[in-house]
């Protein structure tokens, strides 16, 4: 079945079906609310709106009130999608950049930046910061959850600094699981196919005691190797195994008590290179107390470990430990102010070792963070809302960052909600900026360095965005938001040419902060339910930027190697219920094309990835109350297609897949 699924002719069948499949319902019964498949359907556009997001404010709000451009991707949407992973959940939001570079590695971003070591998106999971100092980024690869125990991803585009701190530049990525008593009782999967050779995983939920929940979990994958352009084998196979717990109390009302942590390893396949090995654990803890109706406290613990090998000539090792600690306290005052404010410290260590040809000067860099934050939302007048805050921190890199944020929200009416903001946003500076040396031996007395950070002279990237939004419920069958915005940056990052004398060659140069720019686009989602059984969710993104060098200064590559973002970005997602336990769910995406800037050697060569649309598809069937069968399409109107990379023979090439899931719950 799967290398007839492979024929060219597959995708645009696919298409047809979904035709059909609409004309076959017609002549059904709709589910029964009780069926498995009538689940998803029974929520109403209102109530779809009126879902609790806490990223906007650090405190729950109602989707339709939330004054940022957000998009939530719910339990139910990754239920009825073809993700196997975190970055594939997140093509389900329709406001961000994502692309696939090969089997293991995906560049992620919003409103632009999406180059590699993407650094300007914040990413949190359950309320620990997965970020890593070595390049102020997010290591895709590591992130894992069991995809059924995630409650719902929030997608924050736009700056989210006042709350979140530094590096919520461009945007904020929330990741909530569900609690331990959400997940009770026992769930097993397994499938495979290809690329997704194998997977399978296993969770418990039991009690411990009146108002103790508990649950364990195990998780592994095999993924196979994506291709190259002329068909081989791009060798770049990954594997994945993962563990955890959770426990929840909730046996006093003013008190919540969460202890969890999750433990992995890997390998990834780098082709010529070698493999690459990956593990690392973490635990957290929370306490909730709820003073009253008006006043809530919280007070967050984690202790977070992670360590890669990538294979160069000589390995480089990267060991990082992070401990954080963060308190947080929201109270109404009076009438008409609503007052959010806390204090952070995070400790890291990172060790950055064995490898000789990419070093970083100290190998061993400890680094604390010290932070404040407070945001009071007031009520001008009935309907009116100002909202005024901001972060401060203390790094060791830079010194004291400030990070305002100025929002007013406007209910025009019980169902439409317009609003402004204008914030400003850093990125500080990461390893990679400011201790990088990459030697080169030569035949003379000491190696020349070829390229260098910029040591204390690298600056914080700086950002002031000014937005505009509207959200609305339009009747029962539709709702919408869109949102606007003119991003003003400076201080970006840049290369200048450091020439060395002789007996030593080649193009030395440091980064430096020699560049600034602008980007603008809009943003647009609609949510239209057809029917009971029929739900269509679309989103079309739009992105202008104009980077260049600022006065006085001259960059080594002209500018390149900064953004690969596509201009347009469409898609649109269809969920259908079919018969009274059967799911149909298909999601049609478009990609403008992509420059790439990075071209040999790093030089300033423009390549194009060109164009593309891909169909996903996903057909379940819910055999009985407890067992689900599934078949999964990725990709499928193309044996492949590229999503990154610049064009050649190494440019990999992201494949057809097919693969079939069985979930079991009792």
């Amino acid at each position: 079945m799967i290398f007839a699924l492979r024929s060219r002719g597959w995708g645009w069948t696919t298409v047809a079906l979904m035709v059909a499949a609409a004309a076959l319902k017609a002549e059904e019964p709709v589910a029964s609310a009780d069926s498995p498949a009538g689940a998803l359907k029974q929520l109403s556009i209102e109530e779809l709106m009126t879902i609790n997001v806490t990223s906007v404010s650090k405190q729950p709000e109602e989707l339709l009130d939330a004054a940022s451009a957000i998009q939530v991707v719910t339990s139910d949407d990754i239920e009825r999608s073809t993700a196997s992973s975190i970055p594939e959940a997140l093509q389900l939001a329709g406001n961000l950049d994502i692309a696939q570079k090969n089997s293991h590695d995906w560049e992620i971003s919003a409103r632009g930046f999406n180059a590699n070591l993407g650094d300007k998106l914040l990413v949190l999971m359950d309320g620990r910061t997965v970020y890593t100092p070595l390049y102020s980024g997010v290591l895709w690869d590591v992130q894992n959850y069991l995809m059924e125990d995630i409650d719902r991803i929030e997608v924050i585009s736009g700056p989210g600094g006042s709350l979140w701190g530094a590096n919520a530049v461009n945007g904020v990525i929330n990741i909530t699981s569900k609690s331990a008593q959400e997940t009770q009782g026992l769930y097993v999967d397994a499938g495979g196919g290809t690329p997704l050779e194998g997977f399978a995983s296993a969770r418990y939920g039991g009690t411990l005691a009146p108002g103790l929940y508990y649950r364990v979990y195990g998780t592994f994958f095999d993924r196979g190797d994506e291709e190259l352009a002329d068909g081989s084998s791009a060798q770049d196979s990954w594997r994945m195994r993962q563990g955890g717990f959770r426990i929840d109390s909730v046996a006093s009302a003013s008190n919540k008590l969460t202890l969890q942590g999750d433990t992995y390893s890997g390998s990834e396949n780098q082709g010529a290179a070698g493999t690459s090995q990956e593990n690392g654990s973490n635990v957290l803890g929370r306490w909730t107390h709820i003073a009253s109706d008006d006043v809530s406290t919280s007070l967050q613990v984690y202790y977070d470990r992670t360590f890669l090998s990538y294979p160069f000539l000589t390995p480089l090792n990267d060991d990082l430990q992070t401990y954080d600690i963060d308190f947080q306290q929201n109270a109404r005052l009076g009438q008409y102010q609503n007052v959010v404010w806390g204090l952070g410290y995070r400790f890291t260590r990172e060790a950055d070792t064995g490898s000789t040809e990419v070093l970083f000067i100290p190998p061993v860099l400890d680094q604390n963070l010290y932070s404040g934050f407070a945001q009071d939302e007031i009520e001008l007048q009935p309907h009116l809302f100002l909202i005024l805050g901001t972060k401060l921190e203390h790094n060791d890199y830079t010194g004291y960052e400030v990070e305002p944020n100025v929002r007013l929200r406007w209910n025009l009416s019980s169902t439409q909600m317009l609003w402004a903001a204008v914030s400003r946003a850093v990125r500080t500076p990461s390893r990679y900026d400011r201790d990088l040396e990459i030697p080169t031996y030569l035949p003379a007395p000491l190696p020349a360095s070829i390229l260098n950070g910029g040591g204390s002279a690298f600056a914080s990237e700086t950002l002031i965005a000014y937005e505009l939004g509207y959200r609305a419920q339009l009747g029962a069958k539709a709702s919408t938001s869109v949102s606007t915005f003119c991003n003003s940056y400076d201080h970006l990052e840049g290369t200048v040419a450091a020439p060395i004398a002789p007996p030593h060659y080649g193009l030395p140069v440091v980064f430096t902060n020699d560049m600034e720019g602008d980007t603008y686009g809009a943003e647009l989602s609609l949510s239209y339910k057809v029917a009971d059984w029929w739900l269509l969710h679309g989103s079309y993104d739009y992105l202008q930027e104009d980077l260049r060098t600022r006065p006085g200064y001259v960059d080594a590559t002209n500018d390149a190697n900064d953004t690969a973002d596509p201009e347009h970005q469409f898609s649109l997602r269809s969920s259908m219920d079919l018969l009274t336990n059967l799911e149909f769910d298909s999601t049609l995406r478009w990609v403008d094309s992509l420059r790439i800037d990075n071209g040999p050697n790093g030089g300033p060569v423009v390549g194009t990835v060109p164009a593309y649309c891909e169909l996903d598809v996903r057909l379940g069937w819910h055999a009985t109350k407890n067992l689900t069968i599934s078949l999964n399409g990725q990709n499928l109107l193309h044996d492949r297609h590229a999503e990154y990379g610049y064009p050649g023979a190494a440019q990999e090439q992201i494949v057809r897949g097919v693969y079939a899931k069985i979930a079991w719950q009792y």
